[in-house]
């Protein structure tokens, strides 16, 4: 099961909406316009947070620090650093500054805690070694815990989502001078060390072997063709003094010819250590200084998702012997390698270990309180005894629901896998060096703790492990959408497949019935939110797409789309009547039964992105490299309407205005070619530029801000040379960067919404860091009236906990009635125009009456209601 994903393989643009058309008379509506667009209110502050999910991701790393009781770190592979804060036990992330032309920042192959100046840590950073990846790597440092980070650029790329990345850690610091500080590199690039707190970095010229195993050199694939290089280093603290450099230092590589070397004079000369075990890799090393052995755990290959044979060892750092203690207990008769290796600080005799992987049934961990004569394993089947089937833990996932992954939980049974289970890809496994009884683990999903692990070792003895990923959030999304009214959020991505959240605070499960292995697509009809659609991969590997009418409580699926090389995007109209699926790879269909049976589309390629309308449920529109389609038959028939103004390669999306039917806007491209922001007001026949934006990629639309007559607008773009989140609260005329430097998420290019309920609310799709949540702390202040003050066109204001426009100068005339200068603005949480008596409609704009019934103006006009005569200028829409 796989948990992570190339920035490269998530590249979905952004999309959606623009401003409803709520206007008045036209001379009134364009100087309306232009006042907003110098006067505009601009948000003052923004507070992040992120959609609790908990986890989702491979954890490969967590460090202790060994001198201050309570700092932990973890680091993951796609999703940054996090450090814990131990009053709330929650992870807080630690480099959510990196930005978008350093996407590749939020890889960490490696992270180090100083022991003497505990304020110290350090990552390295990078995402991929091969051509996926065209930049090289760093080694940030910090001197306050991960608040504030200094870069020191490295000659050569590092991957911290590459093959092997479980291994480590390649930063050490050393215990007694803490100014230097060694790095293992891949590819080749050998052993590096900085002796100035990691200002700067040199190469260890002396030492003698950069690694050599590749995972596997015949397969033609870049990502399996690399280079592990230098694995970890490890210090024999009792070797030097305060403020002098360790003598004794082991650096293990990727040679399982000569797996372990070391130096006895600070670096300067190196050997292979004498009788070191061959025809392994050494995922990890520690060293016990009361005992003085240094442990090593190895496996065949390098993980973390593979590993079928490996041994534990255990080296004499005075003596030089080496004493095999690999445990031997293999309940179903499968062999595996060995990763997570820790020692009890506190009581060194004491040390666990667990299989790097053990697809089936589950995981192994072993725990031995003498120093590896023997094990004892976290389950087993002993024959011996009336029941043979040995359990060491209970485990509680109430608190993070989805990690049953689709399956019903129960307690584990022999010969059977468990729900849940209890991990795989375990490369970091630390028991709390001040306290016994903690120990953490990270799996391709979350973080495990258990907090009485003592019991473990009384007869019978049963340890309880829960979930421990409070913060972490390191999920990979494809597509939002947030429907008016309960839900908060129904979203799509890699692995987990998505979420409905009723409230983003909460951690829910996943999309069930069916479940979904990874999800691309989602979304909810514009006028009936109920009606949502999701696509996705179901649990046996179909590409399916799939429709609810109750908010996801249930699902109808389809069947599997033959041929399709994956789900694609799916779409649900306006009234919810109609359902438009485009698988990747196959040929769309349109289900107007609510999924029950579909049928072909007529006139659109396959793989287009479909999207619908917000308030026509006739109009659903499609495009695909470059060329845009509209249809006006529910999806039935799609007609090509522009292939020369849109960009035709890049990542793009597009999506309809709620409220307005028939404009859509546009966003997306790549740097060689066509690429920013477009928008069209009559169903994507025409589109003009938006300027400003070089770049966009993505477009969403929220809650309208008090009193305007648009729904605000969110993208992630580079506008007038700069990169960062944007918003308009007039209709586009005028935009505001509303993230700053520490908060930009790295590659944020998947998609953008507004929440239609709450203003200033946006959702933030990532790659490896979740749904980041931004909520507007200042708001949009809009004056009260008063009978003193002069207004001109545009002005807006609040009386009597209303909100009203200028149409024209005025100074003394109270708001109120359907005549004079002021309009009643008032927008549902559709986006659709609440029908005043003083507000001024023009031709085609549509309003909802008190009883939500839809109307749409045949002609302009004021103070006339909706339904009041047959004859007036309103026509129901169905």
């Amino acid at each position: 099961m796989r948990f992570t994903a190339a920035a490269t393989g998530l590249a979905v643009t952004g999309a959606i909406l623009i401003p409803a058309t709520l206007a008045s008379a036209a001379s009134a509506a364009s100087a309306a316009s232009a006042a907003s667009a110098q006067d505009a209110p601009q948000p003052s502050a923004y507070e992040w947070s992120s959609v609790a999910i908990s986890g989702g991701g491979y954890v490969p790393g967590i460090i202790y620090n060994p001198t201050e009781p309570g700092l932990v770190y973890a680091r993951t592979d796609i999703g940054g650093a996090y450090r814990m804060d131990d009053d709330s036990g929650q992870w807080v992330p630690l480099l959510d500054h990196i930005g978008w032309d350093d996407w590749n920042h939020l890889g960490v192959l490696s992270l180090a805690t100083d022991p003497v100046e505990t304020n110290r840590v350090y990552v390295a950073v990078g995402m991929y070694t091969n051509d996926w990846d065209p930049y090289n790597g760093a080694i940030l440092r910090s001197d306050d815990y991960g608040e504030t980070w200094q870069k020191t650029d490295l000659p050569f790329k590092v991957g911290g989502n590459m093959p092997g990345r479980g291994i480590g850690e390649r930063l050490q610091v050393d215990p007694n001078d803490n100014a230097i500080v060694y790095y293992g590199a891949e590819e080749g690039e050998g052993l590096w060390r900085s002796t100035d707190y990691g200002a700067t970095f040199a190469k260890v010229e002396s030492f003698p072997n950069a690694g050599n195993f590749v995972p596997d050199i015949n397969s033609g694939n870049s990502y399996l063709m690399s280079n592990l290089g230098v694995l970890w280093t490890a210090f024999d603290p009792a070797s030097g003094s305060n403020g002098e450099a360790s003598q004794t230092v082991f650096t293990a590589v990727a040679d399982t010819d000569d797996i372990l070397y070391r130096s006895d004079d600070a670096g300067e000369t190196w050997e292979p250590v004498e009788g070191a075990p061959t025809g392994f890799l050494p995922h990890d090393g520690v060293i016990d200084e009361t005992g003085r052995f240094l442990y090593l755990a190895t496996s065949n290959l390098s993980g973390p998702y593979d590993g079928s044979d490996g041994e534990v060892w255990k080296y004499g750092i005075d003596d030089g012997s080496w004493t095999q203690i690999t445990p031997q207990q293999r309940p179903t008769g499968s062999d595996f390698g060995f990763s997570g290796l820790t020692v009890d600080r506190s009581n060194p005799n004491v040390l666990m270990v667990a299989s790097q992987i053990n697809w089936w049934p589950d995981i192994l961990i072993f725990r031995s309180t003498d120093g590896g004569a023997s094990w004892s394993p976290i389950w087993d089947y002993d024959y011996s005894q009336a029941d043979p089937f040995v359990v060491r833990y209970e485990q509680d996932i109430s608190e993070v629901p989805w990690l049953a992954f689709g399956k019903q939980p129960g307690p584990p049974q022999m010969w059977a896998e468990p729900t849940p289970k209890l991990g795989w890809m375990v490369s970091a496994l630390e028991i709390d060096p001040f306290d016994s009884d903690t120990m953490m683990y990270g799996t391709g999903a979350t973080i495990y703790r258990s907090d009485d692990l003592t019991d473990w070792d009384d007869e019978g003895g049963v340890i309880s492990i829960a979930p421990a990923a409070n913060g972490i959030e390191e999920t990979a999304i494809q597509d939002l959408v947030a429907p008016a009214g309960d839900l908060d959020l129904v979203s799509a991505m890699l692995d987990l497949g998505g979420f409905v959240h009723e409230d983003i605070d909460t951690v829910v499960n996943t999309f069930q019935a069916p479940y979904f292995g990874g999800g691309t697509s989602v979304d909810a009809a514009g006028l009936v939110p109920e009606v949502i659609v999701r696509a996705g991969t179901d649990g046996s590997g179909a590409h399916i797409g799939v429709v609810s009418q109750d908010s996801g409580e249930t699902w109808t699926a389809s069947p599997a789309a033959e041929g399709a090389t994956g789900p694609g995007t799916i779409t649900v109209s306006a009234h919810g009547q109609a359902v438009v699926w485009a698988p990747a790879g196959a040929d769309a269909r349109v289900s107007t039964d609510g999924g029950v049976t579909w049928a072909s589309v007529e006139g659109l390629p396959a793989g287009a992105r479909v999207e619908s309308d917000r308030v026509d449920g006739d109009l659903v529109y499609g495009f695909v490299a470059g060329a845009f389609y509209v249809s006006t038959d529910g999806g039935q028939s799609f007609t090509l309407t522009d292939d020369s103004t849109l960009p035709s390669e890049g990542n793009t999306r597009f999506a309809a205005v709620p409220g307005t039917p028939g404009e859509l806007w546009f966003a997306g491209g790549e740097d060689d070619g066509e690429y920013g922001m477009w928008r069209s007001a009559d169903a994507g026949a025409t589109w003009a530029r938006v300027s400003g934006f070089e770049e966009a990629d993505t477009i969403g639309f929220g809650k309208a801000a008090p009193g305007a007559t648009s729904p605000a607008i969110y993208t992630t773009a580079q506008r007038d040379g700069v990169r960062g989140v944007f918003r308009s609260i007039d209709g586009g005329d005028t935009w505001t960067r509303i993230n700053d430097d520490e908060h930009q998420w790295g590659w944020i290019g998947a998609d953008i919404e507004g929440d239609p309920d709450v203003f200033g609310r946006l959702y933030i799709a990532t790659n490896g860091r979740g749904i980041v949540v931004g909520d507007d702390t200042s708001g949009v202040e809009r004056q009260s009236w008063t009978s003193s003050a002069t207004y001109t066109t545009g002005d807006i204001v609040e009386f009597d906990g209303r909100y009203w426009a200028a149409s024209w100068w005025t100074r003394g005339q109270e708001p109120g009635g359907s005549t004079g200068p002021w309009q009643e603005v008032e927008t549902a949480p559709s986006g659709v125009a609440v029908w005043t008596a003083s507000r001024t409609f023009a031709k085609g704009d549509v309003v909802v009456d008190p009883d939500g019934v839809l109307w749409q103006a045949k002609w302009y006009s004021r103070g006339q209601q909706p339904g009041a005569s047959q004859w007036g200028p309103w026509e129901q829409l169905d």
